[in-house]
């Protein structure tokens, strides 16, 4: 891994308490803090009456952060909450998170699918481009509000970051890359729209059982596809989209045997899908995939 001399680091670190964002130092060519945790704590200085978090620790004083950096080559972390910042992050899906769909959605995709249905334009703000290809985009915080972290309960890899939360700034640099200012805009302020969206976000649809109509649909076949669609409603971040591929695929041969009719399987597992929090057009890529699959390879009912 190359490493970025500590110089420019420090420079990085001082740039982002110029613009009055309070910063800590990150390990060395990683995005966690360099600072000594609760169980490490000295009580000493800072922490004589009791364990001071990173948070709290973050600093723009310039003098503080020259002493912090002349130790070692860390990389720079801003601390939203007291910066006054809102980051939102939008990420990009990584490998075993695309298996099954082609189309899987990226952070940015969501956020512009966000601003359309706000019927607003992309925010014109600063920006970081993150070494995977995702972004920061770093608004300034409601003085009345006190926002939190929020892990994609707004939309599909979209998450922010305000209290308690941790931006690895630009100027950092990872084994997978550098963080890059992609856009020198000033700050903006958080718009309305989007601070409703944070304080409100969409409550995930229950999965409805599908409407079949008597005669069209094999009584083992209705049972597999209440099985199946159950267990993708319940299946956890991270594994939803296989497990909504692996659903699929099994219900396939009930369509070849023609037990249920595949517009019921697609509705199902699209309701299904949606309510484990996968977006739409991943939940239509995966099921039309796993299905057509499913209908091609699947042995006839009488070998079954």
């Amino acid at each position: 891994m190359t490493h970025r001399p500590p110089s420019a680091l420090l420079a990085a670190a001082l740039n982002a308490a110029e613009r009055d964002w309070r910063v800590h130092p990150l390990r060395p060519g990683g995005k966690a803090s360099a600072l000594h945790g609760e169980h490490a704590c000295p009580r000493t200085g800072e922490c004589a009456d009791g364990h001071v978090k990173w948070e709290q620790r973050a600093t723009t004083d310039p003098d503080r952060i020259r002493a912090a950096w002349s130790a070692g080559a860390f990389n720079v972390g801003i601390a939203p909450g007291p910066s006054g910042l809102v980051v939102v992050d939008l990420d990009v899906p990584k490998e075993e998170e695309q298996k099954g769909s082609s189309a899987a959605p990226c952070g940015a995709t969501s956020f512009m699918a966000l601003c359309e249905r706000a019927g607003e334009p992309w925010p014109t703000t600063y920006t970081v481009r993150t070494p995977s290809g995702g972004m920061h985009l770093y608004f300034t915080a409601p003085p009345d509000v006190r926002l939190h972290n929020t892990a994609r309960t707004v939309a599909p890899y979209v998450d922010t970051r305000a209290w308690g939360g941790n931006v690895v700034a630009a100027g950092s640099l990872t084994p997978q890359g550098a963080y890059e200012v992609a856009d020198e805009a000033p700050v903006a302020a958080l718009p309305a729209w989007l601070l409703a969206r944070f304080q409100n976000p969409p409550t995930p649809k229950a999965a409805s059982a599908p409407l079949l109509i008597p005669g069209q649909a094999t009584r083992r076949a209705t049972v597999a596809l209440e099985r199946e669609t159950a267990a993708v409603h319940g299946t956890s971040e991270g594994g939803r989209n296989n497990r909504l591929l692996a659903g699929a695929r099994a219900l396939g041969r009930f369509v070849a045997w023609g037990e249920i009719t595949r517009d019921a399987v697609e509705e199902a597992f699209q309701a299904a899908g949606e309510a484990a929090g996968l977006s739409a057009t991943e939940c239509r890529t995966t099921i039309r995939s796993a299905l057509d699959w499913s209908i091609r390879t699947c042995r006839p009912r009488e070998a079954a």
